[in-house]
């Protein structure tokens, strides 16, 4: 058992990588269509590469997807809305007017003898009224009969009948109470008020839309419309080898495809299906893992890193299967370019590369044409990633958007030129979709700010905002350390070019060179820099206590950056611009006056750790360069070129750079720039030899 838990820790990082992997495996097997893939690939326009294909069984040739829409379409202009004439309406409308008449004249003759025969001719007069309304109906108007013409016509179900009347036949409230005002008007009535505001109140719609009985009609009428367009028999041949594949045999193959995926993921060959997708997807998981350790093996010592990786994959591949799954013509819509621009932009080129490779070979195996599909995705990934390959500014991404779409549109029309020979079947719903995909990649900029702070990373565009002098940090360093200030500027310029020569990220050099002294802010005149007269504090304090000061501001300067919440990355520059050495100034001084007494030399000591790459080694060259060169009296190219050699190869002896990646040639070109750079500060020309 001991040994088993000495296993497990020695080996925890392994076993989070496995799980980690078997995790993502898993979801995308789960996110997988359950359903078979056509075993043969083919494109319009192009010759049948495989054997002679029969049938072996019967099947139905479907009709175009298109052409199957147009028939259907065209099916339903025939169709009509269904209304339901409902007469408890009626009778219910009518028996209120009677009731409300009658009150009406009751109480209005209450005192009074009321005239003989008025009221019975008034009634008559409303209830022939009312009986002509409701007997031809007043229909509801709604959206399916709105701005229709007079000849219109629409069902009429009235108990087990119905039929078909046109709307001019019908009544609406407007024409009704049109209709009431000529009636009364014509009338010779006595109570000809009453009667019109009696008749205007009892208006009420009684012809009403049936949506379920005109569903029922649509659904009717839809299924005689058949999608298919003849059969083909088993052992009959469908297409013979070398044959070009035309649109009659496209469809035919297109048929065979459908009828062989929807058998094969109905039959008990499901859970084989289940095996092979589980098969493939762990074979690209694993030729993932094999280039990250093969190439970027920091990355996959990283698990924060996989895991941002293994979730733009995760996401991309998932919301492509839905999306297949709903309504496939959709697929374009899809911003797939947004992983390799997201991961490009958080680390490089290749990986950003490989990754998008990764994304497009999983999401083949679902996709109908996966040949088309991989290869426009693939060439407009690459032009993505060309796009924002030195991401500086934010109009990169519109730019990247519209090569984005540019590219998606070049390569469907070089496709249907392939396939067609003409520009007779160019859509525009293509070009809106890539449209869409290209407004929605400039979302990868929301984005990137939100897996900058969920996982800590950094990016180009940030480490430019936070190297802007006038950020509020610098400017506080420059108010209170100005000499501290000017020093990493110039330590900024230099490990800048240093870094370009051997190939590092300069933008994060620069960064880490601006703030790798800001714990010099918490007592700026201990510091030689900003130090104005000839008086030095130091004068009034022992050498450890001098020591502890100088050693200190590499403390203050990590609580300082994590108060104003700088990134790691930037904290990093702080805690290894001195590695692991001492002190020497005041280390040197007491050794000089106490020569034999044993020196502790903890309170001189830097606290590490050393530089891990090379962007930190190079700072750390430059500093102690820097600072250095302006203790000298008179400086010369000789004592500048044997400053430079000296400090350098002090720091390599002290195994400063055993954790970075450095080579001896690249210390040997770092080197160079810093001696021409020093000397160029200091305006020093190179002696020319006299003859």
């Amino acid at each position: 058992m001991r040994k088993a838990f000495i296993w497990l820790r020695n080996n925890y990082n392994l076993l989070e990588k496995i799980t980690l992997f078997g995790i993502v495996i898993w979801l995308l097997i789960l996110v997988f269509p359950r359903e078979g893939k056509f075993k043969y690939e083919y494109q319009r326009g192009k010759p049948w590469q495989h054997g002679d294909l029969i049938g072996q069984v019967d099947f139905a040739i479907l009709k175009p997807a298109e052409e199957f829409k147009q028939e259907q379409q065209k099916a339903l202009e025939v169709l009509r809305p269904h209304f339901t004439r409902n007469n408890s309406i009626a009778d219910s409308q009518i028996n209120q007017a009677v009731n409300f008449f009658n009150s009406s004249l009751n109480a209005q003759y209450i005192d009074t003898e009321e005239p003989d025969g008025e009221r019975e001719k008034s009634l008559n007069v409303m209830l022939s009224t009312l009986d002509t309304l409701f007997s031809h109906g007043i229909v509801s108007l709604t959206s399916e009969i709105e701005d229709k013409p007079g000849d219109y016509m629409i069902w009429i179900i009235d108990g087990n009948t119905a039929v078909q009347l046109p709307l001019s036949r019908l009544f609406t409230i407007q024409s009704a109470e049109k209709y009431i005002r000529n009636r009364v008007d014509l009338s010779d009535i006595a109570h000809k008020d009453l009667v019109y505001n009696t008749l205007v109140n009892s208006l009420k719609q009684n012809i009403l839309y049936d949506d379920q009985a005109t569903q029922k009609a649509r659904e009717n009428i839809l299924s005689e419309i058949t999608n298919s367009k003849g059969m083909v028999q088993r052992g009959e041949r469908i297409i013979s080898k070398g044959e070009l594949v035309n649109a009659e045999k496209f469809q035919i193959l297109e048929s065979l495809r459908t009828d062989y995926e929807n058998r094969l993921g109905t039959t008990f060959k499901y859970f084989n299906i289940l095996i092979g997708q589980g098969l493939l997807i762990s074979l690209t998981m694993i030729a993932f893992i094999l280039f990250m350790i093969s190439f970027r093996k920091d990355l996959f010592a990283e698990n924060k890193k996989l895991v941002l990786m293994l979730l733009m994959i995760l996401i991309m591949v998932s919301v492509a299967s839905i999306t297949i799954r709903n309504n496939s013509e959709l697929l374009y819509l899809l911003p797939f370019c947004l992983v390799p621009i997201i991961i490009r932009v958080f680390f490089d080129t290749r990986l950003a590369y490989f990754v998008h490779v990764v994304t497009l070979i999983l999401t083949g195996f679902m996709v109908p044409n996966a040949f088309e599909f991989v290869f426009m995705q693939l060439i407009t990934g690459i032009i993505a990633i060309i796009s924002v390959a030195e991401l500086r500014r934010r109009s990169q991404f519109f730019i990247t958007a519209a090569a984005i779409f540019t590219s998606y549109s070049a390569i469907y029309i070089g496709m249907l030129l392939i396939q067609d020979g003409s520009f007779e079947n160019v859509s525009q719903r293509p070009f809106i979709l890539f449209a869409g995909n290209a407004l929605i990649t400039l979302f990868s900029y929301p984005l990137i700010f939100i897996f900058e702070k969920t996982f800590g990373f950094v990016t180009d565009v940030t480490l430019m905002e936070l190297s802007d002098t006038n950020s509020p940090l610098l400017r506080k360093l420059s108010q209170y350390a100005p000499g501290t200030f000017q020093h990493s500027l110039q330590v900024a310029n230099i490990a800048e070019e240093a870094v370009y020569a051997i190939g590092g990220n300069t933008l994060l050099v620069r960064a880490g060179a601006l703030y790798h002294d800001i714990g010099k802010m918490d007592m700026p005149m201990y510091f030689i820099e900003n130090q104005t007269s000839s008086m030095n504090p130091h004068d009034e304090l022992g050498y450890e206590e001098s020591g502890r000061i100088i050693v200190g501001h590499v403390y203050k300067g990590i609580e300082l950056a994590k108060k104003y919440k700088l990134p790691e990355v930037l904290v990093d520059f702080i805690r290894t611009h001195h590695g692991t050495r001492r002190a020497e100034y005041f280390y040197n001084l007491k050794r000089i006056e106490f020569p034999e007494e044993e020196i502790n030399d903890q309170p001189f000591k830097y606290p590490g750790p050393v530089p891990f790459s090379k962007e930190t080694s190079v700072l750390m060259m430059a500093d102690s360069v820097e600072a250095a060169s302006r203790s000298l009296s008179r400086p010369s190219a000789e004592s500048l070129s044997e400053l430079v050699d000296r400090i350098i190869d002090s720091q390599v002896k002290d195994n400063q750079f055993s954790n970075s990646d450095l080579t001896f040639q690249d210390i040997t070109r770092i080197k160079k720039i810093l001696k021409k750079r020093i000397m160029s500060i200091y305006h020093i020309r190179i002696e020319y030899p006299v003859l």
